[in-house]
């Protein structure tokens, strides 16, 4: 950005935020639909639960996949204001679009495709890093596999071991092991998915020559600002894609909901340990299917699995054309 003015620098913080903000609120089905939807908590709890592990997660990953988001996706050394607002731009209107119609879509992919729609008009493909986007898009089809599996292990493990068990004794014992399990998997989620706006403002920070490209974190007052913002987005809930994911994609019971969350939870934490910003909403969309199917092949509904798997696989591009157009309009207004 070669010390654009501060104010631009500023612009570009706040919307870095707002897109952190609205992925919490729109990701906040992903933490809560399965506790919301098994009646273990009620809605407005089931947020504030979330919401303090979302930040809580601030005590437990290190900045690996804030580091990919900030240097292992775009070419730091080209990026300026437009690239940047671009990018944002494109995930932010392809986060509100999916919202709009309760669709369960990534916002960690919105911000991929963005970054990658904002740059090609920029710099072309030569400024893509090409390993750091090969590993994301191959987590797009591994992690709700790996949700399905464990999901799915998971939940058939439970049955054999409870299946002499009273039924009643069996739910009660799971509507409190489900607050553990939502607890984790909403520690994953703020760790996972904050980091990547963290990422985001590393890079616009980097770029403008306030932080060095060898610096080792971004500064506290950044880590601290995006839970923050994230945990507030999932305190005030995106309910329209809660009902999707909670109720129509399959019907919960406590245990179920129990080995779905312990499925997604343990996909968020391999990822978060190796560097990669998966979804959290491919994750939790894979386990719950995956407990779903174990029950009866007819008890997922496989229609609305089928189009929410499609919104999945137009995410990158759709974002990034939306971000490529965000990038030239940027040039008219500073």
């Amino acid at each position: 950005m070669n010390q654009e003015s501060i104010w631009v620098i500023v612009l570009l913080i706040v919307l870095a935020l707002s897109f952190d903000f609205l992925n919490g609120f729109h990701d906040a089905a992903n933490s809560i639909a399965t506790i919301v939807s098994t009646g273990v908590l009620r809605p407005n709890q089931a947020v504030a639960f979330a919401a303090f592990f979302n930040l809580f997660a601030l005590l437990v990953f290190p900045l690996t996949v804030a580091a990919t988001i900030g240097k292992g996706i775009i070419d730091p050394s080209i990026v300026n204001s437009h690239v940047i607002f671009g990018a944002l731009v494109g995930s932010i209107s392809w986060n509100l679009i999916t919202w709009l119609y309760g669709i369960p879509s990534s916002s960690s992919h919105a911000l991929i495709g963005g970054l990658i729609g904002a740059t090609l008009p920029k710099a072309g493909l030569s400024s893509l890093i090409w390993p750091g986007i090969f590993k994301t898009v191959i987590f797009i089809f591994l992690s709700p596999l790996l949700g399905f599996l464990l999901g799915s292990i998971i939940m058939v493990g439970v049955a054999h071991l409870c299946k002499n068990k009273p039924l009643a004794t069996t739910d009660k014992k799971f509507r409190h092991l489900q607050l553990v399990s939502s607890g984790i998997y909403s520690i994953g989620h703020g760790g996972n998915d904050s980091q990547k706006t963290i990422g985001i403002i590393w890079l616009i920070l980097i770029s403008g020559g306030y932080v060095s490209t060898t610096s080792s974190s971004p500064g506290y007052w950044v880590i601290l600002s995006c839970y923050l913002a994230i945990a507030l987005g999932t305190l005030c809930g995106g309910w329209r894609i809660v009902r999707t994911m909670g109720g129509r994609l399959t019907k919960l019971k406590p245990v179920g909901g129990f080995s779905a969350e312990t499925g997604g939870a343990i996909t968020l934490f391999i990822a978060s340990s190796l560097g990669i910003p998966v979804s959290t909403t491919h994750t939790i969309t894979g386990a719950i299917i995956g407990v779903g199917s174990t029950q009866h092949i007819s008890g997922v509904r496989w229609g609305l699995a089928q189009n929410i798997v499609w919104a999945w696989i137009i995410t990158i591009p759709a974002a990034a054309l939306i971000s490529c157009i965000g990038y030239f309009v940027s040039g008219f207004l500073f």
